[in-house]
């Protein structure tokens, strides 16, 4: 069985036997992970985590019995989020407070060079945000697609994000064996785990265990397989795409199925 690829997995140490070696290796996870808390903007990342506790919160307000809301918490804790402004967050999806009611849609796509594309959207105006998704895949060489166009490219896996700088690869590796991770990946500047959907909060229970806090913890979607994109220009409309999407204010994750030569990655420099 061929294990899924990583979105962008600058380096992969496999540490499930019964899963191969994945293919390739790329810069795009540290352009991607480096420069994306450099460039976005504080009041943005607020938002984007405030509506991830509220979706998380409709399920209960309480952490200890809601691990989707325990691990928002944590995400929001780790950007120094103000203590009121993550109770005002769980207020809202418990109906607490009063306001528009949020909720989660995936958006599927194209980018340049084939790219299969799923953005993950929290909105209060499900017709707005359609119509927004549209112009963006339009103006930046890429095509809005139907529900289920891409999504059966990708799996649903748990990743956990250490401070890459407080391990060495042999003690990052010791580390995913030891919490029952099923692989850690060098990415940029974190060492990434990843494990079974439904293994991610046991994972992250036995960091806990160990005193040991993630820079974050949640359920991604992790492609099939990739493709490997080398003509700069593409790589360029596809970042722009990417960052686009990203960046659009009812936006939460957006998970793609490329990766980047070498020379695809320096030329975005």
């Amino acid at each position: 069985m061929r294990r899924p690829a990583s979105f962008a997995g600058a380096h992969l140490l496999p540490l499930n036997p019964n899963l191969s070696d994945m293919a390739g290796h790329n810069k795009w996870s540290k352009v991607k992970h480096t420069k994306g808390p450099a460039d976005a903007k504080r009041s943005n990342v607020f938002a984007k985590l405030s509506k991830e506790i509220t979706v998380a919160a409709k399920s209960g307000g309480n952490p200890d019995m809601n691990a989707r809301l325990r691990s928002a918490i944590l995400n929001a804790k780790a950007v120094n989020m103000p203590s009121d402004t993550i109770e005002r967050a769980i207020k809202k999806g418990t109906g607490e407070l009063g306001g528009a009611v949020i909720e989660e849609i995936i958006y599927e796509g194209y980018g340049p060079g084939g790219v299969a594309m799923l953005v993950e959207v929290a909105t209060d105006n499900r017709n707005r945000s359609a119509q927004d998704m549209r112009t963006m895949f339009s103006k930046n060489n890429g095509a809005f697609a139907e529900a289920g166009s891409v999504a059966y490219l990708f799996q649903r896996r748990g990743e956990v994000r250490l401070d890459h700088a407080a391990y060495t690869e042999d003690q990052a590796t010791e580390l995913a064996l030891e919490v029952g991770a099923d692989d850690v990946v060098e990415e940029g500047d974190d060492w990434t785990l990843y494990t079974a959907q439904d293994r991610l909060f046991t994972v992250a229970a036995a960091l806990k265990e160990k005193s040991i806090t993630p820079k974050s913890q949640k359920i991604i979607f992790q492609p099939a397989t990739t493709i490997t994109i080398a003509d700069p220009k593409t790589a360029q409309q596809l970042v722009r795409l990417y960052d686009t999407l990203d960046e659009y204010d009812d936006t939460q994750n957006v998970f793609a199925n490329f990766e980047l030569t070498d020379e695809a990655a320096e030329a975005l420099a």
